[in-house]
């Protein structure tokens, strides 16, 4: 832990986010109870379904309408365990029969475009939706153009970034790989969403490469020099994998030959900045990354690519009455995790029902967790806590499973059971 002893860390985190509850803020729920309004939500994931949650838990007498193009959610958390062969599509995807059963509006169809002025969202099927409020939660958009040929090989190096079709498909094609072959996993420059994400990727499908095709291994071609809980991952691989040249896993770091320029689906080769070539048998490249395309056309979006908020409530800071949350947005210390959503939605709907109430927003806190999967019964995990200081976001303490040590230890077994138990607790927060 950074700065503070477990159990300090553990209090803390136990305390934060609006999540502890309004009335236990020192507002009463008659107090509450006096919200009312017309709140739009658009973007049914880890940060737009938990705000609707929360809006209509808080403010019951909240007219809360979510929209969301799919009318099933499949999460992008686990879906590396459906990579792997240990989880199927199915049990990684969520109805919102929960969220309508109390009394949230859900409205599946494509936002096409958002009147941030007037606080309307303009439907696919043509309808428009008007409200006092709007809450954004729209992910983030792919970026093509940065790598030659990125725009060329979805179907060929799928990037399964977002879960569905695309994590099917590279589940196939690994499925299909001969023994002997060689996975190359491609993730992109800082910001992205789920920074450990690439990472364990590459734990789980060496899982099943270690039961099924022992003779392969998996390059990591990274255009970054560091990553997520590297020096956790690194030493997990060692002893469950081996790493390094020659081993199962290897990585290749952003200054060992500069960033990926070039892809060539028809040869299945990378090459890097200064002419170094990787080939592969099944290739996953994961492209650049923005805000989506939705709050970039409302005007939302800064010359990075994302949207400032004030970072205490998520309400823009070009377009009042308008909330970004999640990958979305600019979130101080924050990653571009789920977990990190669900925090910031639970802080969003707690500024929202006060706002309407006429009451003070409560001071802030958050969190997030982040497990990592090395193996179905290895994991490990970084947990912080924030607060907001000076305008913006902050961490305040954190803690990272230590490297693997030489004895073995228990302890990592658990962190995989803890993985678990995280992903049916957070999914049963936004959807049950």
């Amino acid at each position: 832990m950074q700065d503070m002893n477990r159990r300090d860390f553990m209090r803390l985190l136990g305390a934060t986010g609006a999540v502890s509850g309004l009335t236990a803020m020192g507002i009463p729920t008659a107090v509450l109870a006096k919200a009312s309004g017309k709140v739009i939500v658009v973007g049914g994931g880890f940060g737009g379904a938990t705000c609707a949650q929360y809006l209509k838990r808080w403010g019951p007498d909240i007219d809360v309408t979510l929209v969301e193009r799919e009318a099933k959610y499949v999460t992008c958390p686990f879906s590396n365990v459906v990579l792997a062969g240990d989880m199927t599509i199915d049990q990684i995807t969520h109805s919102y029969d929960g969220l309508k059963a109390k009394g949230i509006k859900v409205v599946n169809d494509e936002v096409t475009g958002a009147d941030v002025g007037a606080k309307k969202v303009t439907l696919k099927g043509g309808d428009t939706l008007s409200a006092d409020m709007l809450v954004l939660s729209p992910g983030v958009k792919f970026i093509y153009g940065r790598v030659e040929n990125d725009d060329k090989v979805e179907q060929s190096m799928p990037h399964a970034w977002k879960a569905g079709p695309q994590t099917a498909l590279l589940r196939k094609q690994i499925m299909a790989m001969k023994d002997g072959g060689t996975v190359l996993i491609l993730p992109p420059p800082k910001p992205f969403r789920c920074p450990p994400g690439p990472y364990e990727r590459a734990s789980l499908i060496a899982n099943y490469l270690k039961n099924n095709k022992p003779k392969s291994k998996i390059i990591i071609v990274d255009s970054n020099e560091s990553h997520s809980k590297q020096k956790a991952f690194h030493a997990a691989w060692q002893h469950v994998y081996g790493m390094g040249e020659g081993k199962m896993i290897q990585w290749v770091k952003e200054t060992e030959g500069g960033k990926i320029e070039k892809l060539d689906p028809s040869t299945m080769t990378v090459t890097k900045e200064f002419g170094d070539e990787f080939k592969g048998d099944v290739i996953n490249f994961i492209p650049y990354q923005k805000a989506a395309e939705l709050v970039h056309s409302a005007g939302l979006t800064n010359k990075d690519g994302w949207c400032d908020v004030h970072q205490n409530t998520f309400e823009s800071k070009v377009a009042k009455g308008v909330y970004v949350l999640g990958d979305a947005c600019v979130a101080g210390a924050m990653p571009k995790s789920g977990h990190s959503a669900n925090s910031q939605a639970k802080n969003c709907a707690a500024a929202i029902v006060t706002k309407l109430a006429g009451q003070e927003m409560p001071t802030p806190t958050y969190a997030n967790t982040c497990y990592s999967l090395i193996s179905p019964d290895f994991g490990i995990s970084v947990a912080a806590v924030y607060g907001f200081k000076e305008g913006s976001i902050k961490k305040l303490a954190s803690g990272v499973t230590p490297p693997y040590p030489k004895e073995k230890n228990r302890f990592y077994k658990n962190e995989a059971k803890y993985a678990k138990g995280w992903y049916k607790s957070i999914t049963m927060d936004m959807f049950g």
